[in-house]
């Protein structure tokens, strides 16, 4: 048993988004695009970086992707975010990314990344993110 199967997903949280891996999302070798995991990931990323930032973010930066095991049709996609660190403007979430194979209990985490999203005002220009006094809501 790999490392990454012997593992289990994150049980403190919910996930951030959790969908299903359908056929128009697979390469003609029936495996799922890494850019269609890549947008899964970052849309949970960014639903959790808006919450904390109380409004509107912006990816930045995408840092330390790892690609573990390939996703496959029919596989329950489930992002797990935590934020790892706040600065003036940015927040930075690392994802986790486990499937529930299809059909069967067995879950294998897939990928894994670093996200830095920057929150933006109305003006569409970098604004502070708002101190919540040291708890943050994920």
């Amino acid at each position: 048993m790999s490392s990454q199967q012997a593992q289990n997903p994150p049980t403190s949280s919910e996930p951030a988004l959790r969908a299903i891996a359908m056929a128009g999302d697979a390469n003609p070798n029936g495996d799922i695009f890494g850019g269609w995991l890549l947008a899964q990931m970052d849309l949970a990323g960014g639903s959790v970086a808006s919450q904390r930032a109380q409004g509107r973010v912006a990816t930045v930066a995408i840092t330390g992707m790892t690609f573990h095991r390939p996703v496959f049709i029919g596989d329950q996609v489930s992002c797990y975010a935590a934020v790892t660190k706040i600065g003036r403007s940015s927040i930075t979430i690392h994802i986790e990314t486990w499937v529930r194979r299809h059909l069967s209990t067995e879950r294998v985490k897939v990928t894994e990344g670093i996200f830095t999203y920057v929150a933006i005002g109305d003006d569409r220009r970098p604004r502070r993110v708002p101190d919540t006094s040291g708890t943050i809501a994920v």
